[in-house]
């Protein structure tokens, strides 16, 4: 089931602008929501690990259905075939979903607008119609922007900050090609990404 709160109290209660968007940003009220939030400052282990795992789950905007799958079977299948570590190959799925590339590309401002995008059928997957957003990338292929949309206003205004290494955005052509696999470095990640795979482990 999609998630419909209001996503500042999501972030207020992660203690994270997940979404990154000035929109949500914290500065203004960094209060845990609820009447007793001051209590919810002392958490067990377990909480600190469902807190982890729920701030990476809710900033790529997954169910937990979706997000309990790809850490417990398929990125571990594929990190155990491909001779990766268990975070590394989390990651690279995570960053290969296509609303994902879209939005590493800084077209969309967030991921939520980035799914908005391709639910809508804006952009076509190496030249086909194309509406899933959980699409997994895999290198050299192209997200091309229909030519019906390429004056839309949504379109016109497109960050001048440089996409991730492993994507190529051609804003010329309104295309974004995955260049590569995703290169991940789960130590500079924000969220500690074995702490997700220990907290599904555990379960």
């Amino acid at each position: 089931m999609r998630y419909t709160w209001p996503k500042r109290r999501i972030c207020r209660r992660l203690k994270k602008n997940i979404f990154f968007s000035k929109k949500y940003d914290l500065a203004k009220n960094e209060k845990v929501p609820g009447q007793h939030w001051a209590a919810m400052q002392r958490l067990s282990d377990y909480a600190k690990l469902l807190y982890n795992k729920q701030a990476l789950k809710k900033t790529y905007w997954l169910t937990e259905k979706q997000f309990a799958k790809l850490v417990k079977f398929t990125s571990k299948s594929y990190a155990k075939n491909n001779n990766l570590s268990h975070d590394v190959s989390l990651m690279q799925f995570l960053e290969r979903r296509c609303d994902v590339v879209l939005f590493r590309s800084w077209i969309a401002a967030t991921i939520m607008q980035a799914r908005q995008m391709i639910t809508h059928g804006h952009w076509l997957l190496d030249g086909k119609k194309h509406n899933i957003p959980s699409t997994f990338l895999m290198p050299w292929q192209t997200l091309t922007l229909q030519a019906k949309y390429q004056d839309s206003g949504l379109y016109q205004q497109v960050s001048s900050v440089i996409p991730p290494v492993y994507i190529s955005h051609n804003k010329a052509k309104h295309e974004v090609v995955l260049q590569s696999m995703p290169i991940i470095d789960p130590e500079t990640s924000s969220f500690d990404i074995l702490k997700v795979i220990e907290f599904y482990a555990r379960a």
